[in-house]
This record gives C-alpha cells, structure tokens and sequence, in this order.
C-alpha cells in the first residue's frame, strides 16, 4: 500500500470585508498575492504539488489556487471546486477525503480557519510533529499549511489515523 499525504492550506492574506456584498466575494490582499506565489514555490521545492486540489469556490481560495498553481512547475493537478469548503467543518473536510480515488497519493485542500486547523489536530495522531500539532491546535495562520501522511485509504482517514509533520509557511 502507498503512502497518501494530505496537505491542508488556509487561503493567503484577504482584503478586509467591508467593501464586498458578502464575505465569500473577498479578494486577496496584495500581500495575499505575494503569499499564495510564495506557498506554489515552496510546494515545488519541498515536493508538496497534489494530484487533485480539492478548493473552496470563496473568491479568495479560488485565487490562492490560481496564483499557487502557477509556480507548481509545469504540474497540472485536477482541481475540484468544492461549495462545501465553504463554512465547512471537520466531517465535510473528511467527506471530500475518503471520496478520494485509491490511486491518489497527495491532495491539497485550500479552505478557511479554524476549519483547516482543526481538520489536522484531528487527523493527527502517533508520530505527529509535537511542534506541529501545537500549532493547528491553536489555529493557523494566513497562507499556512499542514502536511499529514498514512498508509490508510483514504476511506479510512480518521481521527489520529495520520502523523502530522509540519506546518509550514511561506517565506
């Protein structure tokens, strides 16, 4: 059985709400287009480009993708805009996962605090980074993301079915 990793980001840096008509239609920052290019390029050099993207349809996810993807050097994921990304919580996350094909190896899954977080301190479980999961236990920042790896199928993800190993961010 191959190893499968899951790879959790919370969406870069967004424009504050007040000028859009509802909080899904926020677009990054300028300091979140500089983070989202900054996370594909750390992606391509740590090995982290998915096979699927599973992406929150909210404008900002949609254009952390769009600006990641980019800077995956020539690797063209499928990407899956997910609705339920959206306001999701730790179940839906893992719905969308365990509906994954076996022969999918790395997913990436672009959504929104503190679901991201939560999804991992979840998943965490025996050789979990301690580092690692004293951070998604707290919650995460912008642009942030976490790497968790099983031998499970992922119809068996669960709770502490995978070891968290980091939580990175761009530099």
């Amino acid at each position: 059985m191959s190893e499968r990793r899951l790879v959790l980001l919370r969406h870069a840096k967004a424009e504050p709400g007040h000028d859009v008509a509802s909080d899904d239609l926020r677009p990054l920052a300028p300091k979140g287009r500089v983070q989202a290019a900054a996370v594909g390029k750390a992606f391509t050099a740590a090995g982290l480009a998915p096979q699927v993207a599973l992406v929150s349809t909210a404008l900002r996810t949609r254009q952390t993708w769009d600006l990641l993807a980019k800077k995956l050097d020539g690797v063209s994921p499928e990407l899956r805009l997910e609705p339920d990304l959206y306001e999701a919580s730790v179940a839906d996350v893992l719905d969308l996962v365990r509906g994954l094909d076996g022969a999918v190896t790395t997913v990436l899954v672009v959504g929104h605090e503190p679901t991201m977080a939560a999804t991992a301190a979840h998943l965490a479980g025996p050789g979990s980074d301690d580092a690692a999961l004293a951070q998604v236990r707290v919650g995460v920042p912008t642009a942030a993301w976490s790497v968790l790896e099983s031998d499970q199928d992922w119809a068996e993800w669960g709770r502490g079915k995978a070891a968290l190993l980091s939580v990175g961010r761009p530099t």
